[in-house]
């Protein structure tokens, strides 16, 4: 079984654990090194200590009498720090008095790197029969010869003080790490249990229960989680509401023209003509028929744009400059009472040519409707060298409620009107990397749109 398939707090202690394990075995085959460095250090400083300890008592003491010191006959009663120490000397060259027994092979060796010593003191390491030795090799002066004295210690007395010290660390380390297996599974389970616990209610979700607020009072990133699914609630609690209140809408926009259409074909049918006469009723007819397929089409339409915002767009080059003012010319005539100011620098840009033409017709339309004596046009390049493309009129200001919510498709246009123009300029906009908003000014509205270039 994978270890991501484990529950969260399973995963947490194993990830523990295993830590604790790693570091225990690290630790098992650093100390012993780092120890034997350490007491190696210690035998030298011992040995050499001894030497110190010996050249001071005997400094003035002839040779003889130094030979036969009780450093010689019993090293078992010096001082208790130097105890371990044994001592040998060599003088006269190669003449050598020995306290213990030595094998003659490691005396030779000695004695060779005695004579080629050329400092007063130097530590050495040996091999004497399967068994290692510390040695420091001092040379002095009695009865004006040479004598070098040589003290030792055997590898027995690190490998005993690294042993004695590593197994009572190991115990302390295992007890340490083995206790504090026990609180890592409550610290585990802590931290996975709000996890555990936003599973669920984001599963409630999933089931459109969201009644239940979430409610975590922690400041960690477990906290900021639970704060994301709350506005993820609180959000689709807004998108339901308005989803609801767009589908009435809808369902009215599209039933009206329906109910004119089917009203009107019924009275024609009879005889009765609702306008006057037969062209006037039949006109209602097609204007309502047209409204109906104004209605459907931007449906479709945002649903296709749904669609592409998770597939690539086909791009070109195109001139916007060139297509604002192609469709101002055809919109234009629907108000020839309105004052219009083009202000168009020559720019082009990339992206889908019918997309864009739809942006500016839907934000044409929606200046058109509410404009009262003057449209302004400008195309430019801002500060940041980004495209920016603004409409303004001098109608009446939006009102303050619906200004964040404009581009919402559940949601209705400034003047309780309902429809979807702006909502496909917000996608289509999005769609091509750029943004759009509107404010109020100090007199009228402004629609901008940011490009990048």
């Amino acid at each position: 079984m994978k270890m991501k398939n484990l529950p969260l707090s399973i995963q947490i202690w194993l990830v523990f654990a295993a830590i604790t394990l790693f570091i225990s075995i690290l630790l098992s085959i650093i100390l012993p090194l780092t120890l034997r460095n350490f007491f190696t250090k210690e035998i030298y400083a011992n040995i050499e200590s001894a030497q110190d300890f010996i050249f001071n008592r005997f400094n003035s003491q002839s040779f003889r009498d130094f030979s036969q010191s009780e450093f010689f006959k019993d090293p078992k009663q010096t001082m208790e720090n130097i105890r371990t120490v044994n001592h040998f000397l060599i003088y006269n060259e190669n003449q050598i008095f020995l306290s213990s027994p030595l094998p003659m092979d490691f005396l030779n060796e000695v004695k060779e790197e005695a004579s080629i010593q050329n400092t007063i003191s130097k530590q050495y390491s040996g091999q004497v029969n399967d068994e290692k030795i510390f040695y420091v090799i001092t040379k002095g002066k009695s009865l004006n010869q040479d004598v070098f004295l040589v003290s030792y210690l055997w590898d027995s007395y690190r490998e005993d003080l690294v042993q004695t010290l590593f197994k009572k660390l190991i115990l302390i380390m295992a007890i340490v790490f083995l206790l504090s297996w026990i609180p890592a599974i409550g610290l585990s389970k802590y931290l996975s249990s709000p996890l555990v616990n936003l599973e669920e209610r984001v599963g409630k979700l999933a089931n459109h229960e969201w009644e239940e607020p979430i409610e975590l009072d922690r400041k960690d990133e477990i906290g900021r989680l639970g704060q994301s699914i709350e506005q993820l609630r609180n959000q689709l609690i807004f998108q339901d509401e308005m989803q609801q209140s767009f589908l009435q809408d809808i369902s009215h926009e599209l039933k009206t023209p329906v109910m004119v259409i089917r009203s009107y074909s019924q009275a024609i049918r009879d005889g009765i003509y609702p306008k006057g006469d037969l062209n006037n009723s039949v006109q209602i007819i097609d204007e309502e028929a047209e409204r109906l397929e104004k209605r459907i089409k931007n449906l479709l339409y945002l649903t296709k744009l749904d669609y592409l915002s998770n597939h690539e767009i086909s791009k070109e080059i195109f001139s916007l400059d060139k297509l604002i003012n192609d469709v101002v010319n055809r919109l234009a005539w629907t108000r020839t009472d309105l004052d219009w100011h083009l202000n168009l620098w020559p720019i082009n840009i990339s992206g889908d040519v019918e997309q864009w033409r739809i942006v500016i017709e839907n934000l044409l339309d929606n200046q058109i409707r509410y404009a009262k004596n003057k449209i302004s046009i400008a195309l430019k390049l801002n500060d940041s060298k980004k495209v920016l493309l603004k409409f303004w009129n001098d109608g009446p200001n939006i009102e303050p409620n619906i200004m964040d919510s404009l581009f919402n498709k559940f949601n209705k246009g400034y003047k309780g009107e309902f429809g979807l123009g702006l909502v496909i300029v917000y996608k289509i906009v999005n769609l091509h990397g750029g943004k759009v908003w509107v404010q109020n000014e100090e007199k009228g509205v402004s629609f901008q749109i940011e490009i990048p270039n």
